[in-house]
């Protein structure tokens, strides 16, 4: 069954840059290490406040990403730039 993680998180509104590289870049190590990444997007909400939501197509891939990808270089990268970070994992049930 597909879940899609939310991960919301702050960063200083100078790293914006950096922060849409760095996701970029943390996407394209998921996909290259793991299979089951589908979407990978990333949106603001205001300066400071971030989202990003992952497609995953199972519980087993994010289960296998969250122990892999966080010591990979892309993985240190990404979160340096974030605080305030939380994840919330949307079971899919329907898709209408």
């Amino acid at each position: 069954m597909p879940i899609i993680s939310v991960t919301r998180f702050q960063a200083d509104p100078a790293d914006a840059d950096q922060v849409r590289t760095r996701h970029a870049a943390l996407v394209d190590a998921a996909r290259a290490a793991l299979p089951g990444l589908t979407e990978a997007r990333l949106g603001r909400l205001n300066d400071e406040t971030w989202v990003g939501v992952w497609r995953w197509d199972s519980a087993a891939s994010l289960q296998a990403a969250r122990q892999t990808l966080p010591g990979t270089d892309a993985g240190t990268a990404a979160f340096a730039v974030a605080r305030e970070v939380t994840a919330e994992d949307i079971e899919v049930l329907d898709e209408l």
